[in-house]
């Protein structure tokens, strides 16, 4: 166990001990912002450690305190969906403790994912543009997919999911100007801009094509596919391979592109930006190598695990992670690492874990920034200092909301 991370971790577990007031408005089911994701903090500690299960319960219960939502705007990191990814961190000494609750809320998000999927395919037919909310991993089906594949992996509902995301990665029929299935109606900021009149394409593992991806190979690599399944991860692996930059630092992406880059071929900026998972290399390069190992191409692996490498190893992109949060700081960075590390056939890889959470654990503070949540407060950093501290993968199996496990 590496010393300073162990006391950096004691620090954020102390200030991350007591579960809000049921009255305070984060408190509320979000695995992104609030109690359902600082939950999965004290889960992994109880299950590494053998700690008191107290904590965890705690937490638990005031995620799920009140009416649940599976309302068709809820998705993996908000309402029925995120407790029910909680549920599934559970270790099995406590799983009873849950069982009635879990079972009801799967009954519910299976629901949820045929509705979704229905509105989903009626868009499609109709030519129409999606937006991030119908596919992507915090809100849309992919993420719904991520709870199914650990939740019920030979169910009909993931088979939906799959199936879908094949179909998103075809051409819209009635389309004449060559976009693709997954070219979103709105800007990067899920509104309206001059700057992406006609909307934009999104590369990002948070809302991009490179989500959809990640849900595709990890569902292959568990032996779940379904029909196209194949030509729809090679049609996104074009698609970045086309849009793939090289500089001397090595390959990098775009975070996304407006119909005028569309119709020039070339992204409007020059320069890569900073290597996190929610949108940067580091997120897509372990996309790419995914697919490579779920596809059995070891070029295609090779290729995106030199990338990882190039940017993780590149100051001018290390300088512009400038926060310790997972979405696109340093604890996201040092988790897909992590992750990546353990698949690589490239062994430069193996040094990128120490490097990264020597990083993470110097410049992690509590209550350093306002928020306290998953994705880009305390309990995020917390459980990559988790992994860190402990030089082990995580027990619980929480990164798998991130689709990199």
């Amino acid at each position: 166990m590496t010393a300073s991370a162990a006391a950096v971790l004691e620090e954020y577990a102390a200030h991350l001990a007591e579960p809000p007031p049921p009255e305070e408005p984060w408190a509320v089911q979000s695995l992104a912002d609030g109690a359902a994701g600082i939950s999965l903090l004290h889960i992994e500690t109880a299950s590494r450690y053998g700690g008191s299960w107290r904590p965890a319960h705690r937490w638990i219960t005031a995620a799920a305190a009140g009416d649940i939502s599976a309302a068709d705007t809820t998705g993996l990191f908000l309402g029925a969906p995120s407790v029910g990814f909680v549920l599934t961190t559970v270790p099995p000494p406590f799983q009873h403790l849950h069982d009635p609750a879990r079972k009801t809320l799967h009954q519910h998000i299976t629901g949820l994912t045929h509705r979704r999927v229905d509105a989903a395919l009626t868009r499609v037919h109709k030519g129409d543009l999606p937006t991030f909310a119908e596919y992507d991993l915090f809100y849309g089906l992919t993420g719904i997919g991520a709870y199914l594949l650990r939740t019920d992996p030979g169910g009909l509902a993931l088979e939906r999911v799959l199936k879908y995301l094949v179909a998103l990665t075809r051409p819209l029929v009635s389309d004449s100007r060559g976009l693709p299935g997954w070219w979103v109606r709105h800007d990067p900021f899920r509104g309206e801009s001059p700057h992406f009149p006609g909307g934009h394409g999104n590369f990002g593992a948070a809302h991009g094509i490179t989500g959809p991806l990640l849900l595709l190979a990890q569902a292959m690599r568990r032996g779940i596919t379904v029909s196209g399944h194949r030509e729809a991860m090679w049609a996104i692996c074009e698609h970045l391979d086309v849009w793939c930059q090289l500089s001397p630092s090595g390959p990098w992406w775009p975070e996304h592109i407006s119909r005028r880059d569309l119709d020039f071929g070339r992204p409007h900026h020059d320069v890569p930006t900073r290597p996190s998972w929610c949108y940067g290399t580091t997120g897509i390069a372990r996309a790419g190598q995914l697919a490579g190992l779920a596809l059995r191409a070891p070029d295609l692996q090779a290729f995106y695990e030199d990338a990882l490498y190039r940017a993780l190893t590149d100051p001018k992109q290390l300088a512009q992670v400038t926060d310790t949060g997972l979405c696109h700081g340093w604890a996201g960075v040092y988790q897909t690492a992590v992750r990546a590390a353990a698949d690589a056939l490239d062994p430069r890889l193996e040094i990128l874990p120490t490097r990264l959470g020597d990083t993470l654990a110097a410049q992690a503070r509590p209550g350093a920034v306002s928020a306290t949540g998953l994705i880009n407060g305390d309990a995020g950093t917390a459980l990559a200092l988790t992994a860190f501290a402990s030089q082990q993968a995580p027990i619980s199996g929480w990164d798998a909301c991130l689709l990199i496990n």
